[in-house]
């Protein structure tokens, strides 16, 4: 049972089953993966006030995100980077010397020999170290971070709202699945469209979690094997499959730009661009439409909700011709974010399928 509100030290579970001591309310707190930041955000105004070091994941992948935080809370600009985000990359060095006294790591560091070490070794020194995972099971894994990273630094009460929030919606998509399974339309999500030879494609691991959750037929799951988050379709096998519904990932600044600091038309030219270019033209999704994009970081954050509701319409407008992940995200701006996600984080090639 997590500790009674405001009273310390308190034992939280975190999303890697591992019980962790926090001893008084966390002041500095080490983020281990940039993306972190968001999670924080969720649930604390400022949360750059919070944080005494971070990756720079982040600044590296997604810097239009990163430019946006800091922006709005200028002393990020301040505080010293530790390293990368894979456990061979943090300096355990430069991470001790800011002193944190919480550690928020993420799920890929619970699930490498080197990211495991480095979370021992911050236990070893002291520092309370916590996994928040929003990349594996997220449907599962988001409510139940957010609930242990509001129990950590006292907001429980903004965590139960968020990840009630999340389970709310979640609910409501299994539910109509549930009652009309058929038809279930054949599905492809590619990794990074444009972006290397065709295709990287995801099985039920990661986002292709989200597909299998909306009933229909994950084409990666069904051709490659279940080990790990996907594996590669050759172009010639992706034509014989024959998708019905084609998604693809990117992020700003790739072949296929999407996310933060990136309009609706630049992203839906360069998605019709990649699939011109990527010789994806004469797929049954294509000739009808019915090709769309997702920021690729919704794997490591707890915006995942919006990807999934987002597929939903896409997949079974049968279903979900209601369903509008535009409001989903405007409530969380004026709910929870202490700075408002700003940008396009799903698109489509034809604007009325938006």
């Amino acid at each position: 049972m997590p500790a009674p509100a405001g009273s310390w030290p308190r034992q939280v579970v975190d999303a890697a089953g591992r019980t962790v001591t926090i001893p008084r309310p966390p002041t500095r707190i080490l983020l281990g993966s940039g993306f972190n930041l968001i999670p924080l955000s969720l649930l604390h105004p400022d949360p750059v006030s919070l944080v005494a070091a971070w990756a720079n994941d982040l600044k590296r992948v997604n810097p239009p995100m990163a430019e946006a935080y800091e922006r709005r809370f200028p002393r990020l600009g301040t505080i010293p980077l530790i390293g990368d985000n894979g456990g061979a990359g943090v300096s355990l060095e430069h991470a001790l010397s800011a002193s944190p006294d919480l550690a928020l790591m993420s799920g890929w560091h619970a699930w490498s020999e080197a990211g495991r070490l480095v979370i021992q070794r911050l236990q070893d020194a002291g520092v309370p170290t916590l996994v928040l995972n929003f990349s594996d099971d997220p449907l599962a894994n988001t409510p139940r971070s957010m609930r242990a990273l509001g129990q950590a630094i006292g907001r429980e009460e903004q965590g139960e709202a968020f990840s009630a929030f999340y389970e709310q919606r979640v609910a409501a998509i299994r539910a109509r699945v549930a009652e009309k399974p058929e038809p279930r339309p054949r599905v492809l999500l590619q990794a990074f469209g444009g972006s290397t030879d065709c295709c990287w494609v995801w099985n039920n691991g990661g986002l292709g979690s989200l597909v299998g959750a909306l009933g229909v037929r994950n084409i990666g799951a069904e051709v490659l094997p279940p080990a790990g988050l996907g594996g590669t379709m050759y172009l010639e096998s992706v034509l014989a499959q024959d998708p019905e519904v084609y998604v693809t990932t990117g992020l700003p600044r790739r072949e296929f730009t999407i996310g933060p600091g990136v309009t609706r038309e630049q992203a839906r030219a360069s998605l019709a661009q990649v699939v011109r270019g990527a010789g994806l033209s004469s797929l049954s999704a294509a000739r009808n439409g019915r090709v769309h994009g997702i920021w690729n970081h919704f794997n490591a954050v707890p915006l995942n909700i919006l990807a999934f509701e987002a597929m939903a319409r896409w997949t079974r407008p049968d279903l979900f011709p209601d369903l509008d992940p535009a409001a989903t995200l405007a409530a969380i701006n004026a709910r929870f974010a202490a700075m408002p996600f700003e940008g396009t984080f799903w698109v489509s090639v034809d604007p009325a399928k938006p």
